[in-house]
């Protein structure tokens, strides 16, 4: 049921009476929806409360309430992340953006204000309306926030040619941990007035401020693209042929799928994928010709991916936007089966360790969250953890702001 005064815990009513009505949950059943992304974090916490905001000021009073009683406060925007950065954790205040929805667009300086909750695929409808474009396209676009994406910094499968999520970034209006509103940035294409402030808060996962509000670039509507499907008997043919492609041209779109994938795709769809194909590229182009300096080098690693499932007998299938190196590799496990899920973990571990190894991250746009958080001290390595950790402390001095995930 809707909250109320009277039905609420007592620490809360405060709170309740500075937001608008129906803003806050406390009823266990309602808010169990609230605690897990689609990582289904086993760790995830129960909420004292969600708060379902509407504006900035309402984000303030959360942030202002919460603290003064020094009360965790997790942000969520569509809880599409695949890390865990949502999750939430015991007697926290849920911050769910879901409301926030206002979408504005200029077609004169080809710009978007933009609140967090509302989806990609809106923006890109909003966009297209006025014959312009929002390139970042992660998978989820048609499912996921615009405030999860710029809380990981998300890409998708255009950014090797049209680049990720912060590449798009004007302006953002952020509360901070203590209830302070700052507006960083500007519509501006060129200002390098003071620090860059924009691109520190995006891909921060919630833990430096709870992004309000955004300008958005946009740019002119894609050209319809051209596509080409090729198969291969082998991955080491596969990824030589990315190499091929981008020596020469920029596409802008260049997908990879292992056998695996391949079989796991065509079990759901029936699309007519050659299943007997160790390796699928799908490459699109909207400027046929382009060329472009960047090469992508992944036979190694898809190797020792493909080594590290032999060796823990479990499946890992390999997608990957092989345009720019990012893959996703997918440890398929049945978690009814202990034996098998220990298995699994190990190999995730060494997945990560993998990446490290050959000089690559542990996330190339999901965010770290929970789930990846244990490596992330070995990739940054402890100097530049302690300069994260320095920013957070410096920003969030209680730790009160997604407190668990990434640092």
């Amino acid at each position: 049921m809707t909250s109320s005064l009277a039905a609420s815990p007592p620490a809360l009513a405060p709170l309740i009476a500075d937001l608008p009505p129906d803003s806050v949950i406390v009823d266990p059943d309602r808010m169990a929806g609230y605690r897990w992304d689609r990582a289904n974090d086993p760790n995830a916490g129960m909420p004292l409360a969600v708060v379902r905001v509407t504006s900035t000021s309402d984000v303030r009073a959360v942030l202002r309430f919460a603290s003064e009683h020094r009360i965790p406060a997790v942000p969520r925007g569509a809880g599409t992340g695949l890390s865990g950065g949502s999750s939430a954790v015991d007697g926290c205040i849920v911050v769910s953006t879901e409301r926030m929805r206002e979408i504005d667009v200029d077609p004169t300086t080809r710009t978007v204000r933009v609140q967090p909750g509302a989806l990609n695929a809106e923006v890109k409808a909003a966009a297209a309306a006025h014959g312009l474009w929002y390139p970042p396209d992660p998978s989820s676009f048609e499912i996921c926030s615009i405030g999860g994406d710029l809380a990981t910094n998300a890409g998708g499968l255009c950014c090797v040619k049209y680049g990720v999520t912060t590449d798009y970034v004007l302006a953002l209006t952020v509360v901070l941990a203590d209830g302070t509103v700052v507006q960083l940035g500007g519509p501006p294409l060129k200002d390098v007035a003071g620090l860059s402030l924009t691109k520190l808060f995006v891909g921060s996962e919630g833990t430096l401020g709870i992004i309000t509000e955004a300008v958005l670039r946009l740019i002119p509507a894609q050209r319809p693209p051209a596509t080409v499907v090729a198969t291969f008997g082998s991955l080491d043919h596969a990824t030589a042929t990315v190499l091929d492609i981008t020596r020469r041209m920029r596409p802008s779109m260049l997908e990879l799928m292992d056998r695996a994938s391949i079989n796991a795709v065509e079990d759901v769809t029936s699309m007519g994928l050659d299943r007997e194909a160790e390796a699928m590229l799908l490459i699109q182009s909207d400027e046929p010709g382009a060329t472009a300096a960047a090469e992508v080098a992944e036979i190694e690693a898809l190797c020792g991916i493909a080594d590290i499932a032999d060796q823990r007998q479990v499946e890992i299938a390999v997608i990957a936007h092989a345009g720019d190196g990012n893959t996703h590799p997918l440890i398929i496990t049945d978690r009814t089966d202990p034996e098998q899920t220990a298995r699994a973990e190990t190999a995730y571990g060494e997945v990560m360790d993998l990446a490290i190894a050959l000089g690559g991250t542990i996330t190339g746009e999901h965010g770290v969250g929970r789930l990846k958080k244990p490596w992330l001290p070995g990739y940054l390595g402890p100097d530049v953890l302690r300069l994260n950790q320095r920013i957070k402390d410096a920003l969030d001095p209680l730790g009160i702001l997604n407190p668990g995930a990434m640092l």
